[in-house]
């Protein structure tokens, strides 16, 4: 009965490893970018966010194996869609305004990405000097009332 379920497993391993989706390894080009207000902010923004948030990804090891493979594309194509600093002003919502909220509230970078991408683990002084940046570059989001 183990045996069966371990060949099982090892069948299904293998068969996904031919599922294309999240296996090109390709960025699209550079369209455009923000004029941005330091370069030390392109540098910060290029440590901590850049693999999701431009079409500049560098796609670890672990990114040829599903179904990490997945998991790794959907995240850059949804963090592509929402801001993206290589098609800036070529998407209609390119919410650069959130950005400086979401590291604010610690919601960007995720939590399953830092392990993974040290470099992108900011300081609190890092981190401050990223926000002020942010909204330099686009401003802040404006309250909904």
């Amino acid at each position: 009965m183990i045996g069966k379920l371990a060949i099982g497993i090892i069948v299904f391993a293998i068969g996904i490893q031919f599922v294309p989706y999240g296996k090109t390894y390709t960025n699209p080009p550079i369209i455009s970018e923000p004029t941005w207000d330091s370069t030390r902010t392109k540098e910060l923004f290029n440590n901590a966010c850049a693999n999701c948030h431009s079409n500049e990804t560098k796609y670890p090891w672990y990114s040829k194996i599903a179904p990490v493979s997945w998991l790794i594309q959907m995240d850059i194509d949804e963090g592509r869609e929402h801001f993206n600093v290589s098609a800036w002003g070529s998407q209609k919502k390119n919410k650069g305004d959130e950005a400086a909220k979401e590291l604010r509230s610690g919601d960007m970078p995720l939590w399953f990405y830092l392990p993974t991408h040290p470099e992108a683990k900011l300081t609190n002084e890092e981190t401050k000097e990223l926000i002020t940046g942010l909204v330099k570059t686009f401003g802040e989001e404006k309250e909904e009332k």
